[in-house]
C-alpha cells in the first residue's frame, strides 16, 4: 500500500484525505534537493546565452508537463528578442503519430532530436518511473550527442535517474504518480517564476509588452 492509498484508507471524509494530501506533498518537497533545480536553471541560462533550443518531453500527465514548460519559459518571462528556445516535442501529434506508426512508439521522441537537436542543447526528460523506454532512448541520443540532458523523476528514479546528467528528484513509493507530477509542475512553475524575476532585474523585459496595433 503506497502513502495515498494509505491516506485514503485512513481518511473518513473528503476535506481529510485532501489534508493529508496537502501535509503528504509537503513532506515530499521537504526531502528534495534544491542542487539539480540550481544547476538546471543555470544550465537554461547558459542554453539561452549560445541560442540553443531546450526541449521537454515525456508520456501521458508527463506530456502535458513538459507542454506547461514550454508554455512558461517561453511565455512567462516576456523576453521576445532574448528567448528561451524552448520546445516540447508531444505538441505536433501528426509528427508524435507519424513516427509511432512508422517507426515505432519508442522512437517518437529520439527521431525528433535526430532533426532537430544540435550540440548544445538541454533535453528534458519528465518520467516519474524514470523507466518510459522512448524517454530513456531519446535521453541516450542526447547524452552521445553533446546535449545537456536533465531528467525529472519519482518513485526510485528509474534508469532516467543514472543517465541524466541533472536529476531533479520526488523520493516517493511506486505507483504514486499524482504526487511526483504534482511537485513536477511545482519545479516548473519554481524555474520559470525564476526565470521571470531574472529578467525582471536585468532589465531584459520590456515595461510594457508591445500591443499589436489595430487596422
Amino acid at each position: 500500500m503506497n502513502r495515498v492509498e494509505q491516506m485514503f484508507a485512513e481518511s473518513s471524509s473528503p476535506m481529510e484525505f485532501a489534508q493529508k494530501y496537502f501535509q503528504y506533498l509537503a513532506e515530499l518537497m521537504g526531502k528534495m534537493d534544491p542542487k539539480p533545480v540550481g544547476q538546471f536553471i543555470e544550465a537554461v541560462e547558459q542554453a539561452r546565452a549560445t541560442k540553443n533550443q531546450i526541449f521537454f518531453l515525456g508520456n501521458g500527465g508527463s506530456a502535458a508537463t513538459a507542454s506547461h514548460f514550454a508554455n512558461d519559459f517561453v511565455g512567462g518571462p516576456r523576453c521576445w528578442d532574448n528567448a528561451y528556445r524552448a520546445l516540447s516535442l508531444t505538441d505536433n501529434s501528426a509528427l508524435v503519430t507519424a513516427i509511432g506508426n512508422d517507426h515505432g512508439y519508442d522512437k517518437i521522441f529520439e527521431l525528433q532530436l535526430r532533426a532537430l537537436m544540435r550540440e548544445g542543447d538541454v533535453v528534458v526528460g519528465i518520467s516519474a518511473s524514470g523507466n518510459s523506454p522512448n524517454v530513456l532512448a531519446a535521453m541516450r541520443y542526447a547524452a552521445a550527442n553533446g546535449a545537456v540532458t536533465v531528467g525529472l523523476t519519482g518513485f526510485d528514479g528509474g534508469e532516467l535517474a543514472k543517465i541524466s546528467q541533472i536529476n531533479i528528484h520526488v523520493p516517493t513509493a511506486k505507483g504514486e504518480y499524482g504526487p511526483v507530477e504534482d511537485l513536477h509542475m511545482v519545479i516548473d512553475h519554481l524555474t520559470s517564476g525564476y526565470l521571470v524575476q531574472f529578467n525582471k532585474q536585468k532589465n531584459v523585459v520590456p515595461l510594457e509588452t508591445p500591443k499589436r496595433k489595430r487596422a
